[in-house]
C-alpha cells in the first residue's frame, strides 16, 4: 500500500514573522480500476483500503450485489521507474454469474477528487436502478443520536487529524455507534470504501444503518447510499438540490447542516423522533 501523508517544508507568514517548518500533506494517487483485465475506471484518491473502494464503487454502479460477486481483486501492473509496484493498478475478477460491465461511453469514468460522476454521458446514466430499496426501512433516529456524530466522527479522523485536508465518511447504527470510518482525499471515495467495506462483510443492503458524510451531501453521494439501501444520509454541510429530488425519489432522510444540537431535515423527516 502506498503512503497516506508526506511531509513538505513550507514557508509559514504569520504576524509572528517568516519561517521553514515541515508541514504534513494527504496523498492524492491515481488507482486505475480493472475488471476481468480491461480498464473501467481511473480515480484519484488516498492510497488504502482500496479493495473496499473496489467493492464500493462496483456496488454503487450496479456491476456487483454482494461479496460472492467477485472472485478476487489483486493489485497488478503497476510500477515506478525501479520497478516497484506502486499499487495504483487494481485488477477485479467476476464470479461467473455476474455480467461484466458495459464498455460504452458511459461506463468508462474518470473520476477526480471532487467529483464522483466526471465523464457520465448524461444525467439518467448516473440514476442507477438500486437492487435495494431503502425507502421500506424501519430505522428511526433521535435528534441527539444525530448530533453526537459529527463530534465522534472527528475523533475518529486519524490522517485529517495530521493533514486537515480529508474527507470522511461513516456508517453509523441507531445508537449512533460507528461501524466503520474510512477517509480519502474525494467524498466519493470515501463513501465507497465505508460501503465497500459492508459489502466485504456481507452487511448490505444496510437498511438498519445510516450514513455520515463529513462536507456537503451532493447528487453521488445519495446516489450510492440508494444503491447500498442506506435510509438516512446525514451530512455536516449543505446538500444539492438534486441530492435532496434523488433522496425524495429514493425515500432516503437526507439530513443536512448537522453541527451541534442543530440540523436541517430536507426529506424523509418520519425517521427523525419527535418530527411528526
Amino acid at each position: 500500500m502506498g503512503r497516506l501523508t508526506v511531509r513538505r517544508p513550507v514557508h509559514r507568514f504569520s504576524a509572528q514573522g517568516h519561517r521553514v517548518r515541515p508541514d504534513t500533506l494527504a496523498v492524492e494517487e491515481p488507482m486505475e480500476l480493472r475488471v476481468g483485465g480491461s480498464a473501467l475506471a481511473v480515480t484519484m484518491r488516498t492510497p488504502g483500503s482500496d479493495v473496499e473502494l473496489a467493492h464500493g464503487f462496483l456496488l454503487s454502479e450496479g456491476v456487483i450485489g454482494c461479496r460472492e460477486d467477485v472472485r478476487v481483486a489483486r493489485y497488478c501492473d503497476g510500477v515506478d521507474d525501479s520497478g516497484r509496484n506502486t499499487y495504483n493498478v487494481l485488477d477485479v475478477a467476476l464470479a461467473a454469474h455476474v455480467p461484466p460491465p458495459q464498455t460504452g461511453v458511459e461506463r468508462n469514468f474518470y473520476t477526480t477528487s471532487s467529483c464522483g460522476v466526471c465523464g457520465k454521458a448524461a444525467l439518467d446514466a448516473v440514476r442507477t436502478k438500486t437492487r435495494f430499496d431503502p425507502a421500506g426501512s424501519p430505522l428511526s433516529l433521535s435528534p441527539e443520536v444525530l448530533a453526537g456524530l459529527p463530534d465522534t466522527l472527528r475523533e475518529r479522523q486519524r490522517v485529517f487529524a495530521s493533514t486537515g485536508g480529508l474527507h470522511a465518511a461513516a456508517l453509523f447504527d441507531a445508537e449512533g455507534a460507528l461501524l466503520v470510518v474510512r477517509e480519502d482525499v474525494g467524498r466519493h471515495n470515501a463513501v465507497d470504501k465505508a460501503i465497500g467495506w459492508a459489502v466485504l462483510e456481507e452487511r448490505v443492503p444496510l437498511s438498519s444503518s445510516g450514513l455520515l458524510v463529513s462536507g456537503r451531501a451532493s447528487f453521488e453521494l445519495v446516489q450510492k447510499a440508494a444503491m447500498a439501501g442506506i435510509p438516512v444520509l446525514a451530512a455536516v454541510s449543505a446538500p444539492s438540490s438534486l441530492a435532496v429530488e434523488l433522496a425524495e425519489e429514493h425515500g432516503i432522510t437526507l439530513v443536512g447542516f448537522l453541527r451541534g444540537e442543530s440540523m436541517n431535515v430536507y426529506c424523509g423527516a418520519e425517521r427523525i423522533v419527535g418530527a411528526n
